[in-house]
């Protein structure tokens, strides 16, 4: 009766932790989640603010090109976004940055850059996510819940 007892106690200590274990590992997974979305919207921010001084140097230099590029990559849907914001990137890499005023040309340098970062850390969160998700743990148990795959953004990046 007593060896009973006692693989029944150590039945219900794995089984309690090994939930502790799929708990803690559930909400790894929901803070990967909420830092690949915080490392979207910094990037969404930065794409913003990028698009917003590329139609200030537009307006300076007169270049209908540039400011069209511009609000076309500002205003589409998340699945064209990449390829607009790429034509965008390649647009301003021969933008001649001697023509522009000295803080508007370093606010443009700025802007790729942030972008260029914001980038890098969205795709290391979505990395990180992507990566425990795949996990047997986590697919096995439905940790992810209903949470939808984080994609990659990717983007020319600008010879910096």
């Amino acid at each position: 009766m007593t060896t009973w007892v006692w693989i029944g106690g150590l039945v219900a200590a794995i089984v309690v932790l090994g939930g502790l274990f799929l708990l803690a590992t559930a909400n790894r997974l929901d803070r990967l989640h909420v830092r690949t979305d915080a490392g979207w919207a910094a990037l969404d921010a930065a794409l913003a603010r990028r698009a917003v001084v590329a139609r200030a140097a537009a307006a300076i230099l007169g270049d209908e090109e540039l400011r069209a590029l511009a609000e076309r990559a500002e205003r589409a849907p998340r699945p064209d976004r990449e390829a607009e914001e790429s034509e965008l990137t390649l647009r301003l890499a021969r933008v001649d940055r001697a023509a522009l005023p000295a803080p508007l040309a370093e606010e443009l340098t700025d802007a790729e850059h942030r972008v260029v970062i914001a980038r890098r850390v969205h795709n290391d969160a979505v990395r990180d996510t992507l990566h425990l998700r795949r996990r047997r743990k986590v697919r096995y148990f439905g940790l992810a819940g209903t949470a939808r795959l984080p994609e990659y953004f990717e983007i020319a990046e600008p010879e910096l």
